[in-house]
């Protein structure tokens, strides 16, 4: 059997702590990255429900007054299902104007014109050649003209009952 001398054994440590302090970055990274991530959606919360321009006193004053009632279940389960409620009407509003489109275009387009279609909620299909998606009718049809395709509206589906 033979014996590790003291350097072999010091640098296998050394390697072992810069193992542990690379994977202690790297947690520290995710979680300053969840961090931001949690702080852009609240920043989005409070935009969307209209106070993204108050003054910073008022939207703080008013926070700290949520913050003291966040103990109170009821309040919360109030506000829990009236936040569900608000997220689902808009849901339903933005997908009550979108219908079943289909957008061809002649060769390939630029990275700015494919997020583009990408926005409008288009997709593009390798089988067929083409892009196909729910959007907003009106919308699409800028889009088309602007980049020389055409548009059509896909029918629905039969309902599968036999007359």
């Amino acid at each position: 059997m033979t014996r590790t001398s003291l350097a072999e054994r010091q640098a296998r440590l050394e390697q072992q702590r810069a193992r542990l302090q690379r994977e202690e970055a790297k947690v520290r990274e995710a979680e300053r990255k969840a961090r931001t991530r949690r702080l852009i959606e609240a920043g989005g919360l409070v935009d969307k429900a209209g106070l993204g321009e108050t003054e910073a006193n008022v939207l703080y004053g008013a926070l700290l007054e949520v913050a003291g009632k966040l103990g109170d279940a009821a309040q919360r389960a109030r506000w829990e299902a009236e936040g569900g409620h608000a997220f689902d009407r808009e849901a339903r509003a933005k997908d009550a104007a979108r219908e079943p489109l289909v957008l061809t275009l002649a060769g390939a387009q630029p990275a700015l014109a494919t997020a583009r279609l990408r926005g409008l909620g288009f997709r593009w299909s390798k089988v067929l050649r083409h892009w196909e998606g729910l959007a907003v009718y009106d919308e699409a049809r800028v889009a088309a003209e602007e980049l020389g395709g055409t548009l059509r509206r896909v029918a629905p589906a039969a309902s599968g009952v036999a007359e």
